[in-house]
């Protein structure tokens, strides 16, 4: 038989492992429900029409579509080879597939909202945290299954969402203890406005999809692809010239100004960027405009945020997102404007793995153990062991009679923190004797103490 295997870019997850990104997940989602959103769940596989045409055609590409039912049926074999043909052109048939894994949680939140507006409060702040599918090739940071968290806003034009969204990501950012993040901000209409001055909104999307490979590829050959996508000479020195602009926040203000404050949309793109730095400023949130910022999902139509590990972590964006004013306008709603972030789990865990920023209390499941010292001594170990269930202290009897030493190890293996030991002197007296690991303390204690005892 062969040896067992997942398949590439998934991952299996231990209980040390499930304890530190429950950790995360916890951290982040107690930070939504204080700034009062509300939990929702959408299913693993949309609809392929649902996805399709809303990521760009790079995202296109990574959508994991799913095969139909039935598709070993005879009567449809002539069909489904012939359809099978079409797939392998790279064009999409009903007759092989109608549903996709879904490729984020945005786009299925539209298609919600879409389907459940007239009976929405607005604004509706809601936060998801789910499994999500990219067939992306796997490497460091990078999976084909992996959890987003995500927060958005729908029904609200005004920019305090986006202020609150910035100060989401700095206070779960502090809580996980990664002080030295950056969060990145620009605007989809700087770079309408950049399209605009290049030859026209058309130009927008090509423009985009070319910058957002700015960090991976370098300036050379953004230049190479910005040419391949059409733009001439003249078009791509005023690119280079947008994407040389650096400095304090108020001097990259200052150069986009120069650069394309004579467009109404360049004016507004502006605007927010000061709006949100001016608002943001007086806390210790680390805010930094960054023209280059281009996030090419074709959705977004204002604000966009990435955020950035710390400096000296090879690691890439840890979150992300933006307006998107008409989302819902793809799913036949117009006019229900958006805004929203997302949290990169995976990639937060290897950041706080490669720093040890994990809480050294972050494995402690089981906070005690009752050794098993024969059945007289185990019947009332269990029955304490009930007493204190009830008050919510986790623990566990060992399962079956052993030598100190292994129940030693098997405490100290699952991070136990204190042992409780019920011997034939502790029967006739009333008492156990409870150990703490960690400083080798140990005291008696009566069984009717026991109840109240602070583990």
């Amino acid at each position: 038989m062969a040896k067992p295997t997942i398949p590439q870019g998934t991952r299996d997850f231990g209980p040390e492992v499930v304890r530190k990104r429950t950790y995360i997940l916890h951290t982040i989602k107690t930070v939504f429900e204080l700034y009062g959103f509300q939990p929702l769940e959408t299913p693993a596989m949309e609809n392929l029409d649902t996805l399709m045409g809303k990521y760009g055609e790079e995202g296109d590409k990574l959508i994991f579509k799913i095969l139909n039912n039935g598709l070993d049926n005879p009567e449809k074999e002539k069909q489904v080879r012939e359809e099978f043909e079409k797939v392998l052109q790279g064009k999409n048939t009903k007759g092989i597939t109608e549903r996709a894994l879904k490729y984020d949680l945005t786009i299925p939140f539209a298609r919600f909202v879409a389907m459940n507006h007239q009976q929405l409060h607005f604004p509706f702040k809601r936060y998801q945290v789910q499994p999500v599918w990219r067939a992306d090739r796997p490497q460091k940071g990078r999976y084909r299954e992996f959890y987003q968290c995500d927060a958005d806003v729908v029904g609200s034009q005004s920019l305090l969402n986006e202020v609150e969204l910035a100060s989401i990501y700095h206070e779960v950012f502090t809580r996980l203890g990664l002080n030295g993040y950056e969060l990145r901000i620009n605007s989809r209409n700087i770079l309408a406005a950049l399209a605009e001055i290049c030859g026209g909104a058309d130009k927008l999307t090509d423009i985009t999809v070319a910058i957002d490979k700015l960090d991976k590829i370098g300036l050379e050959k953004v230049k190479e692809e910005l040419v391949q996508r059409g733009l001439n000479s003249s078009q791509v020195s005023i690119i280079e010239e947008y994407l040389g602009i650096r400095g304090s926040n108020p001097e990259i203000l200052s150069g986009l100004s120069k650069l394309i404050d004579n467009s109404k949309t360049g004016k507004k793109g502006i605007d927010e960027l000061s709006y949100l730095s001016s608002q943001l400023a007086s806390g210790q949130l680390h805010l930094v405009i960054d023209p280059t910022l281009a996030r090419g999902l074709n959705y977004y139509t204002g604000i966009i945020f990435e955020a950035k590990a710390p400096a000296g972590v090879k690691m890439g964006s840890i979150g992300g997102g933006g307006r998107y004013d008409d989302l819902t306008g793809l799913f036949g709603v117009p006019n229900i404007p958006g805004v929203g972030i997302s949290f990169g789990v995976d990639r937060i865990y290897d950041v706080l793995e490669e720093l040890q920023l994990f809480p050294a209390d972050v494995h402690v499941g089981t906070q005690l153990l009752f050794f098993n010292l024969g059945e007289a001594e185990s019947k009332k170990a269990f029955e304490l062991l009930q007493q204190l269930r009830q008050r919510g202290i986790r623990g566990e009897l060992y399962h079956e009679v052993a030598k100190f030493d292994k129940q030693f190890k098997y405490a100290e293996k699952k991070h136990i923190p204190f042992i409780v030991i019920v011997g034939e002197k502790e029967l006739a007296t009333q008492t156990c004797t409870i150990k703490e690991l960690a400083t080798g303390r140990q005291q008696s204690v009566s069984f009717t103490d026991l109840k109240h005892h602070n583990f």
